[in-house]
């Protein structure tokens, strides 16, 4: 006999939703890499002795990648719980919590600034956008990706309730607008696929 769980899923905010997450998170980060392949990586580039931004770090799975290419990082992330498991992680980064859409920082701190799953939380993209380019030095670099999924993903806990996180579908062609209406230039664009599921939009910007 299948046993058929009718229950809905529970749905929370990011933080909340992220917190309650985030000692699973890292079982996941393999499935996650592979929404990006290695575009991330060639994206980012040259980043030794930058100064970097992982706008939305999470556990620290982008901040892997930017310690490798030698750059200077502060991770910020909403969900205080998955900033612990991130700080235990890499201690020679800086970690701050807070909200994406009102940074703590001055103008034209960082050289580049990194945001992977981060605006599929939100619902408004030019606030997030908007704070980017005023935190990025001139001609600094942003790099961001889309997953376009109709329907947010269930998260399975350890007592086999699922839970949701609140989640807003973006079209690729509507990101590329709001960036260019905060004043970013488009340098590159990419689309990787995964069996028809979901599509993930990579996209490098820079600050004029």
């Amino acid at each position: 006999m299948t046993y058929k769980d009718n229950r809905k899923s529970k749905v929370f905010l990011s933080k909340e939703g992220y917190d309650k997450y985030a000692s699973f998170y890292d079982e996941k980060l393999d499935f996650l890499d592979g929404f990006e392949g290695e575009e991330i990586w060639k994206m980012i580039g040259k980043a030794e002795g930058k100064r970097v931004l992982d706008a939305g770090c999470g556990t620290g799975r982008l901040i892997k990648i930017l310690f490798e290419k030698g750059a200077f990082v502060t991770g910020l992330d909403i969900a205080p719980e998955m900033l612990k498991i991130a700080g235990k992680k890499f201690k020679k980064a800086e970690f701050v919590e807070g909200n994406v859409e009102k940074m703590p920082f001055e103008d034209d701190s960082f050289d580049m600034v990194t945001a992977g799953f981060v605006i599929v939380h939100l619902k408004d993209l030019r606030k997030f956008f908007d704070e980017v380019y005023r935190i990025l030095k001139p001609g600094g670099v942003f790099i961001l990706t889309n997953v376009n999924q109709r329907k947010a993903p269930k998260l399975r806990l350890a007592n086999r309730e699922d839970l949701v996180i609140t989640s807003f579908y973006h079209i690729p062609k509507q990101v590329i607008s709001a960036l260019e209406e905060s004043f970013f230039n488009i340098e590159e664009e990419k689309f990787v696929h995964g069996n028809a599921v979901w599509i993930n939009q990579i996209i490098k910007a820079t600050k004029g």
